[in-house]
């Protein structure tokens, strides 16, 4: 009897240009061998250049979506994206208490444009009704000053900015400092306490959806029964490898290359096992 399939779902905006988004989540997923659900929560006017429109979805609607998946095909883990207002976030937070599987929140506020992608009425929400649902908490350094209050200028303020959050009912948060100056270097705390993921930065106009794909390859790998600690370390790979080999496509922040190798086994087991 052939071992179920690792699932994973992704609850975020489209970006047409495919680089981000819905688009580059479910490349993710493919690429590290896991099934993946979409489940779409706006749509964006965007390309590599610049960024037009965005227009969202009936909360209703997306909370119709969410269940039609998740009654089905449930997934092994769960990822959120652009959520764009407060009724989407309210209606995923009245589902988030039922799901048997770990929700990780990209909080993603704005397009690599300054396009905004949350409203200013969201975040609050977003604060006190998804986030003690949520597994995994994946800011970068602007989204961690904005949820916190903070200034993030270096590896401290990233481990307090990350304490402040997890204070909101957390299991665990992982602030990127890839918008810091110096060495690309990610801090979760969990649990365990803090671990320090550092990375060289690669200079690359060719960035568009790293934040994307970084998380989508997070959840993948916990889909795939990997743990908290080793997926991100893995996928951080990943996403440094899909930076330097980027298909040089688009004549602005040009998409990464999606296709680029993947240095972890592959779970061939149930990953409920």
């Amino acid at each position: 009897m052939h071992a179920a399939k690792p699932v994973a779902l992704t609850i975020a905006g489209s970006d047409p240009s495919g680089g981000a988004g819905i688009q580059a989540d479910l490349k993710t997923f493919h690429q590290f061998g896991v099934y993946g659900e979409a489940v779409i929560t706006l749509v964006t006017v965007q390309n590599t250049v610049a960024f037009g429109r965005v227009e969202c979805l009936k909360a209703d609607l997306v909370a119709e979506q969410i269940r039609a998946v998740v009654s089905d095909i449930p997934p092994h883990a769960a990822k959120t994206g652009a959520l764009g207002n407060r009724e989407i976030i309210e209606a995923l937070a009245d589902l988030a208490p039922g799901f048997q599987f770990p929700l990780i929140v990209d909080p993603v506020i704005a397009s690599k444009h300054g396009g905004a992608l949350l409203s200013g009425d969201a975040i609050a929400a977003l604060k006190t009704r998804l986030l003690p649902h949520a597994f995994l908490l994946t800011p970068n350094i602007e989204e961690a000053e904005l949820l916190t209050g903070r200034e993030v200028r270096d590896v401290a303020g990233m481990k307090a900015a990350a304490e402040a959050l997890r204070k909101l009912g957390l299991r665990a948060v992982l602030v990127k400092g890839g918008h810091m100056s110096g060495s690309a270097i990610d801090v979760l705390l969990h649990e365990g306490g803090f671990v320090e993921f550092p990375g060289q930065r690669i200079e690359s106009r060719h960035t568009h959806g790293t934040g994307c794909t970084f998380s989508a390859a997070i959840t993948a790998l916990l889909a795939s029964g990997h743990e908290l600690v080793e997926a991100i370390r893995a996928a951080k790979q990943y996403v440094g490898e899909a930076i330097r080999a980027n298909p040089g496509l688009g004549a602005g922040m040009g998409p990464l290359n999606h296709h680029a190798a993947v240095r972890v086994a592959r779970a061939s087991a149930d990953p409920e096992e």
